[in-house]
């Protein structure tokens, strides 16, 4: 479920085009970045390794790097994804097998952990237009003699939404966009209404399990999603097989599980399900949809959109198609039968671990999941042999002697693709012992050409920025970090922007994390720091959840020689050794205050551009209601006036941002000053506080979760209630705001505020420790 992708993309097409069309201007300022930004060089102290210990980590890290080849890779991809492996299929166990077999040979003790999950499979789909002619969409992809694999039909799941809901419904069509709230209040700003309809959206703005919730919220009685070749196919460029772009038959499968309000199992939520777990019923699983939902391409999409009338489109709704774009309803009139096997499917977790000798107690967690919705060379087979990879190097230097201080934990998931099961599921069974032993979990989930991609815990920053500016990019042979300043200059030349101003810093802030991968249980539900990490940006994402995702494409579009799948096992493999070898963890709390300090200011411009918003739609609502009233005969289309928006109290918030500043700078003295100094903390004050720092990010949570929705219980980084995969910082506050929930608001900053004195209470906790020992 590798989260760069057509239907949530961290980099924009708009973007990628910047990039290639200014290239020569990456060449010209490259000379700037060398001088201002800081290299990789073998003196520079690495966060957490005093004195001498630097030395000798890079020196591990450069024996790691000598065992990274490249035909590895490409040869366990080629097995990996040589059959249809999705949930509960023959070869999905086949994988499991092979990557247990795998690690074992390695030296890792490695288990199969099983879990049985709801995963519903069809049985039943017909889309047909019945007015004002008839036509059946074809719900099929082609086998073409350039993708040796596509011609597996037996094994194939059929294009369909997982956990959509079973539904005969027969309505009039109207186009709703991207199906995101906004568009649905447009529709009715001009009078139209999808109550009883059956509504078309196409895939983007949003993540795909929102369109239904939406539509269903609306009024609607069934949902069909498209992949217009706008967003993802021949707008962009050539379409497969004779360019990356999605082809007009192919299609995006994809779970419509209701994640944000939990992931994973929709009959065990919060108890991992085991054979013996206790179940809910069907009917009382909360994350299935409420309305059938369909995935079509645009070649079945084309027909049903070209039939429809209604008033035309607004221009930003306007796709690439080769028709005008009307809204409806009608005269288009649809049929929509959806029935499924509502079916408990077996799911293997493989899980290798190999203990630390003189820390065992604390678990670095690295894990990228197996499962795929069809053969998934890309997703997420890219980022899993690169995982491998990184466990095989690690595997061989234990055979000169070396061994972790920390224990190393592997896991390869199941079930990711229908909605995190595999990860979730053993989350929460294992829950009280990753609060106890988790110190960080690291997450891939596939991987191409092009720039690296750092989110997570900003916690951990700084340590992902130190990695980042010693890995070398493949194709420049310059460091990673460079690479990617380069291109920030590059898009703030092409936007306008001071490019002097923007090359000022040198550590990137990393993006927060929302869901959409195995992340999410980890960080969001026990409080354990993450990242996510993957390289993209050069390589189009037409093949997505389609049967085109396979070995041939990947090896002629994504990354053609692993270069890339190199760099990422550099990466993620020194996030790893970096976790388990350092002598203090290396947590960093000043640009964690400094990123909740900008989510903050952010707050509070939301509420005071709500408040403008509001005051100049009631004027104008009264002015049109004025005009209406004054000359009948015109037609006035007054807003819908708002209550206004009240001013709501962020004085305990500031201040416990204040301390927090204090607190963390505090904090970052005493570590400088501890690590200048040649002294060495004891080893009880050395378990004090990695015991300590390991708990700063299980300060963020609180039991009783975010409002509707207790699973989540971060209390900084959550996936929206309405954008899936996009995250929502302070979220109870900032989703209480956009909903315009004012009571509840004022009572989430009491709730954030208390949340960032906790934290900081533990950062002062570590400080003292430090300042202990000096």
């Amino acid at each position: 479920m590798n989260r760069l992708r057509s239907d949530s993309r961290s980099l924009t097409v708009y973007g990628e085009r910047i990039v290639k069309a200014k290239w020569f201007v990456l060449l010209g300022i490259l000379m700037v970045v060398l001088t201002s930004f800081p290299m990789g060089a073998d003196d520079q102290q690495i966060l957490g390794f005093p004195g001498k210990r630097t030395v000798e980590q890079r020196e591990l890290e450069r024996r790691f790097d000598s065992y990274l080849r490249s035909e590895d890779l490409q040869n366990w991809m080629k097995y990996l994804s040589a059959r249809p492996h999705h949930v509960g299929s023959p070869y999905g166990k086949d994988v499991a097998d092979f990557l247990a077999s795998q690690f074992q040979m390695w030296g890792y003790d490695t288990e199969i952990e099983e879990f049985q999950v709801l995963f519903p499979t069809p049985k039943t789909r017909v889309l047909e237009m019945l007015e004002p002619s008839h036509f059946g969409a074809s719900l099929e992809e082609p086998s073409i003699e350039e993708d040796s694999t596509s011609s597996q039909k037996d094994e194939q799941l059929p294009t369909y939404n997982a956990y959509s809901v079973d539904g005969d419904v027969e309505g009039e069509l109207v186009y709703v966009n991207y199906g995101v709230p906004n568009d649905y209040e447009e529709l009715k700003r001009r009078g139209i209404d999808v109550t009883g309809k059956i509504v078309i959206a196409r895939y983007g703005g949003s993540w795909r399990g929102i369109k239904p919730k939406v539509a269903w919220q609306y009024g609607a009685i069934g949902c069909i999603i498209y992949s217009d070749p706008k967003d993802d196919g021949y707008f962009l460029g050539d379409i497969y097989p004779n360019g990356p772009y999605r082809m007009d038959q192919a299609v995006q499968r994809g779970s419509v599980v209701d994640m944000p309000l939990y992931p994973g199992d929709p009959l065990t939520p919060n108890v991992g399900a085991t054979k013996e777990a206790a179940r809910i019923e069907l009917t009382d699983a909360a994350t299935l949809t409420k309305i059938p939902v369909l995935p079509i391409s645009y070649a079945d999409a084309t027909p049903f959109l070209k039939s429809l009338g209604g008033p035309s489109a607004p221009e930003s709704w306007r796709g690439a198609l080769p028709l005008t774009y009307h809204l409806g309803p009608g005269p288009t009139k649809v049929h929509l039968k959806l029935e499924f096997n509502w079916d408990l499917a077996p799911v293997y977790n493989v899980i290798a671990r190999m203990d630390g000798f003189e820390r065992p107690s604390q678990w670095i967690i690295r894990g990228n999941h197996h499962d795929a919705w069809v053969n998934g060379a890309r997703d997420p087979v890219s980022g899993l042999v690169a995982l491998m990879a990184e466990a095989r190097a690690i595997g061989e230097l234990t055979k000169t002697g070396w061994r972790p201080n920390r224990t190393i934990v592997f896991a390869a998931w199941d079930a990711e693709e229908p909605g995190l099961l595999g990860s979730t599921e053993w989350v929460e069974l294992h829950a009280d012992v990753l609060r106890r032993h988790a110190v960080a979990y690291i997450n891939t989930d596939g991987n191409s050409r092009g720039f690296l991609n750092m989110a997570g815990s900003h916690t951990l920053e700084k340590f992902i920025n130190e990695i980042a500016r010693d890995v070398t990019d493949p194709q420049t042979h310059i460091s990673v970090s460079e690479r990617l300043h380069a291109r920030r200059l590059v898009l703030a030349e092409a936007n306008g922007q001071d490019v002097v101003e923007s090359s000022k810093g040198v550590d990137h802030r990393i993006s927060a994390l929302g869901s959409g991968s195995d992340y999410t249980p980890f960080l969001q539900h026990l409080g354990i720091a993450s990242l996510n990490l993957s390289y993209s940006g050069e390589a189009a994402g037409g093949s997505y959840h389609s049967i085109f995702d396979s070995f041939d494409y990947y090896t002629r579009f994504s990354d053609p020689e692993f270069a890339y799948g190199i760099a990422l096992a550099q990466t993620a493999g020194r996030a790893v050794l970096r976790l388990a070898e350092a002598e203090m963890l290396p947590f960093d709390f000043v640009a964690f205050s400094q990123t909740v300090s900008r989510y903050a200011d952010e707050i509070k411009s939301l509420l005071d551009g709500m408040r403008k918003k509001t005051e100049s739609r009631n004027r104008l609502s009264k002015e049109k209601r004025y005009l209406a009233a004054a000359d009948p005969t015109q037609t006035y289309i007054a807003p819908i006036p708002q209550d206004p928006v009240p001013y709501i109290n962020f004085a305990s918030l500031q201040n416990a941002l204040v301390v927090l500043k204090q607190t963390a700078e505090d904090y970052d003295r005493a570590m400088n000053i501890l690590e200048t100094s040649g002294l060495e903390l004891s080893e009880s004050s050395r378990k004090s506080l990695d015991e300590i720092l390991m708990n700063t990010e299980r300060a963020l949570t609180l039991d009783s979760g975010l409002p509707r929705r207790s699973w989540f219980t971060h209390q900084i980084y959550a996936p929206g209630f309405y954008t899936g995969y996009g995250v929502k910082t302070f979220p109870g506050v900032r989703e209480a705001i956009e909903e315009r929930r004012w009571e509840e608001a004022s009572q989430q900053v009491e709730v954030l505020a208390k949340t960032i004195e906790r934290f900081a209470n533990e950062v002062d906790r570590a400080r003292t420790v430090l300042i202990q020992s000096q």
